[in-house]
Parts: structure tokens; sequence; C-alpha cells
């Protein structure tokens, strides 16, 4: 079946010379049930490896967010896969915000999981990665090994959602035409222009921007919302039936998915050790990356 919606991209030109990311691009526009939707991923490291890291970024952000961390899983020998979510990166972009949805974003993640039968998976989730991403291992069980998780969280509509989730999205809500490198000069004060501007390469202007309008209002926020009962089974996999290995890592600066949300994940997830707090570090964790990768490998005994 083919993607039934309107799309557009974000010109390659925008993508030239990012600072950090000198990472090949690869696509595939033939996944079953989505042909023609092209998606793009990064593919590092050999394709043989004995371990595959699965980087899943959230909103406003894309692949770029993960640059820091890459370089250090696939000096380890590990393979390292990092797609684009549809309207984000170098993806196809849904040009009809009522494109996107929860089971949409699920379902792409899971096709193309299979597609590339990606195998002995460690799960690297930052907000809607681990929103979405989190839903994704009871389904696939025997293709995750390990998580890393960070600051993010299990919208699994029978708990209220933190207030700062709800200023978040008013906020959102109220933007006409969001300012991206505006928006992660506060969550990243540490990135310099250029990294800015690369965070704002997929959206030149508002027609680019349907994904970042719809995700904060797919939050599921209700029992019935889509993707809380799936949600609700996930969480019951990683209270009762996760056996892998699990790295957490804190944001403290983060004011929604940070201190006042983790605890509760991590109570969640069996076996989950103490988690790394980063006092410095805001929501975009993996701009600290570097240092959180080296550490979860240590944990993880791969160095």
């Amino acid at each position: 079946m083919s993607f039934p919606h309107p799309v557009t991209r974000a010109p390659d030109s925008r993508f030239d010379g990012l600072p950090g990311f000198g990472f090949a691009p690869h696509f595939v526009d033939d996944l079953p049930g989505f042909k023609g939707l092209r998606l793009h991923y990064l593919d590092e490291g050999p394709a043989a490896a004995p371990r595959t890291f699965l980087c899943l970024h959230g909103n406003p952000s894309w692949s770029y967010l993960w640059r820091k961390m890459i370089p250090v899983f696939t000096a380890s020998g590990a393979r390292v896969v990092a797609p684009d979510l549809p309207g984000f990166g170098r993806s196809d972009q849904p040009l009809e915000d009522d494109a996107h949805s929860f089971h949409f974003h699920r379902d792409v993640l899971l096709t193309l999981i299979r597609q590339l039968d990606l195998k002995n998976i460690t799960l690297v989730c930052q907000d809607w990665g681990g929103i979405l991403g989190l839903t994704l291992p009871h389904q696939e069980p025997s293709r995750f090994a390990r998580l890393l998780v960070m600051n993010t969280t299990l919208a699994t509509g029978d708990a209220p959602l933190p207030q700062g989730f709800h200023d978040w999205r008013a906020w959102s809500n109220a933007q006409e035409d969001m300012d991206v490198p505006r928006l992660f000069r506060r969550m990243a004060p540490m990135a310099g222009p250029a990294e800015l501007a690369a965070y704002g390469a997929p959206f030149p202007d508002r027609s680019h921007k349907a994904a970042l309008r719809r995700f904060p209002n797919m939050v599921p926020d209700s029992l019935d919302a889509e993707g809380a009962a799936v949600s609700r089974e996930a969480r019951e996999f990683w209270l009762n039936e996760w056996t892998g290995q699990t790295f957490m890592a804190i944001g403290l600066q983060d004011p929604v998915l940070g201190p006042a949300t983790m605890p509760g994940l991590a109570q969640i997830i069996r076996r989950c050790p103490p988690p790394l707090e980063v006092p410095q570090g805001g929501h975009m964790l993996p701009e600290w990356g570097e240092a959180i990768a080296h550490t979860a490998l240590k944990a993880f005994g791969d160095v």
C-alpha cells in the first residue's frame, strides 16, 4: 500500500557541511505499508557488528541530536542506526497535520526495524524517542537486549502529565511558525550558532513543520487516547518481563521530563540501576552525550 498523504522534504543543500555531522545518508522508500514515503536514517559501523545501537530522537530534533554519541558507540565495534521520523530531518514531511499520529510513527519504526532486520538492539531514546520507542520492545522482544534512556516518559493515560508538559503544549500551540534554532538555544545553551542552525535545517518554513505542530498534541493524556493502551502494555513489559541491561541518565535542568518524571520511569523498568545525574544537562541531554555514552558503555561492560 502506498503512503496516501502529500509530502514535502527539505532541500538536500540545507544539510551540506553541518558541523560534527559527517555521516553518510541512507534512504528507504519501500517500507511495507508506507511505499513512496522516503525515510532517512544514519547507519554507521559494520553491518555485521555484534550489537546495534538504535537511536531515536524526539521533537523538534532529528538524527543530528546523536552526533556526539555515535562515534563513541562505533569505536566500541558496534553498529549505530539513527532514523529521522517522518516530518523530521531528511525524511519526507507529510504536509497535513492530521497525517501524524502515534500509531503511524510507531508503525514506521517497527517496520524499519524489521526491514533492516536489526538484532541485539540497544535502544537509545530521549523525548518522543522514548514515548514511542519504549513501546517497541514488547512487540519484538527477541530483538532488544539493552536500554539507554534519557529524559522521556511512558504516556499511559492513567496518570496525570506534569504541569510543565501542559505549559509546553500550550506554548507550542501558540506558535504560528516555531523558530527551532531559537528554541534549541534555550535547551542546549552550549551549542554554537552553526549547530543551532543545523537543528533548523529540516524546517525552512512553516510548510515543513506539520510534525512539530502535531507532536505535543499526540502525547496520550487519557485512558482512551491513541497510544495509551499500547503504552500500558509496554509498562507491564518493562515492569515484569524485561531481562536486559538498562542505563538511565537524567538531565537535571529539564523542567518537564527530567527529575520530575524520570524517577517514576525508573520504578517501572525492572532492575533499573541508579541513574546517572547530569547536573547541567537539559532536556536535549544527548548534547552532553559523549560523556554519557562512555559511562553507559562502561556500565554495560563494553569497555
